[in-house]
């Protein structure tokens, strides 16, 4: 097992990394004395649910359960309401733990249910895919999304802990696996040159599921990212580096419709066009776009857009990203392999030459 602390004062908390921790109970001494809501989806439960329940009540917890619809399109205000009504109905107080048991939706949704609910209640992370184990569960950003744009409602708010059980990616279908490869590939663009070319080296070993290879590669990720938060909590400077490819992935979310594109997928074709951004505005150079390309798509994950979106579909959306200042469009941009950048003098005929040709 490997432990990474988040390191935020009295609000620090740790990422439990390995196999078999969904079944101890010692990761949810939390729970102990407590009522705990389990909060998961209907793809999930049948899998873990009962599992979780069994280990909470060995922890000395006194656990009830939620099951929600599966999906980014129920990542929603509506769906938001009913962890607060079912709360609510069950009369439970400001002492209640809830546990987020699932990937990026359900974290986002329980995270922003926990910071609200009576102002704010403990919650932990339990991720379920690849790519809430390496990005999402981690940091404390939780939100709902609006058909005007992603992630556009929510809250900062720090789990108490992180638990990742590597042997949940046993049941993990191989198109979530490799959008949550997307993440991983981005911490190595944006910090770790060294990260990068192990991923280049150990992709297979990784899509075999080796237990070694993930618990490296996830606590790799993690660190990173507990790193930068630590220093970076609001996202103010350094944190918005994590958001290589979202400006234009968020766009191609949302112009296709939630749940249409996985966020890893459209993470990667954002990650080739931030790429490309750079090299026009001599950022980065050519062999290094080519070596971002290749990696992602060895990694089965699309390179580029969809044909349909065009310079006016991705403006529309990418002018209501949260980087936006003044009205100016900010980029996160490569400018080697293992260094990034953000970027704000990205001309709209560089834009669209990248959108023209993705």
């Amino acid at each position: 097992m490997e432990r990474i602390d988040v390191n935020l004062g009295d609000r620090s908390y740790p990422i439990s990394i390995g196999a078999g921790l969904l079944s101890d109970p010692t990761f949810f001494s939390d729970a102990k004395g407590r009522q705990v809501v389990v909060v998961t989806n209907d793809t999930v439960a049948p899998l873990y649910a009962d599992r979780l329940l069994e280990t909470l009540r060995k922890a000395g917890g006194l656990p009830a359960l939620l099951t929600l619809p599966d999906g980014e399109q129920y990542k929603t205000l509506e769906t938001f309401n009913t962890i607060n009504t079912f709360l609510l109905e069950g009369n439970y107080a400001r002492d209640v733990l809830i546990v987020a048991l699932g990937g990026g939706v359900i974290g986002d949704l329980v995270g922003f249910a926990a910071a609200c609910y009576q102002r704010g209640v403990d919650f932990i992370q339990v991720p379920t895919t690849l790519l809430s184990q390496v990005d999402s569960s981690v940091g404390g950003k939780t939100a709902v999304n609006h058909p005007l744009g992603k992630n556009m409602i929510g809250a900062f708010y720090q789990p108490k802990a992180v638990v990742i059980d590597i042997e949940v990616m046993k049941t993990l279908p191989a198109r979530e696996f490799a959008a949550g490869m997307a993440e991983v590939i981005k911490y190595g663009i944006i910090v770790d040159s060294a990260f990068f070319a192990w991923l280049d080296e150990n992709l297979d070993v990784l899509n075999q599921l080796d237990s070694s290879a993930l618990v490296y590669a996830i606590k790799r990720c993690c660190q990173i990212k507990a790193d930068v938060v630590a220093e970076d909590e609001k996202e103010s400077g350094v944190r918005a580096l994590l958001n290589l490819g979202h400006t234009f992935g968020h766009a191609i979310e949302a112009e296709m419709g939630y749940g249409n594109w996985l966020h890893g997928e459209a993470v990667a074709a954002g990650t080739v066009m931030a790429a490309k951004t750079a090299q026009i505005q001599q950022l980065l150079s050519q062999e290094d776009v080519s070596r971002i390309t290749s990696l992602l798509e060895k990694a089965n994950l699309p390179v580029k857009a969809p044909a349909s979106m065009d310079y006016d579909a991705f403006i529309k959306h990418m002018k209501r990203d949260k980087k936006v200042l003044s009205g100016q469009l900010r980029f996160v941009l490569p400018t080697s392999i293992g260094t990034s950048e953000v970027v704000a003098n990205v001309t709209s005929e560089t834009l669209a030459e990248v959108i023209k040709t993705h």
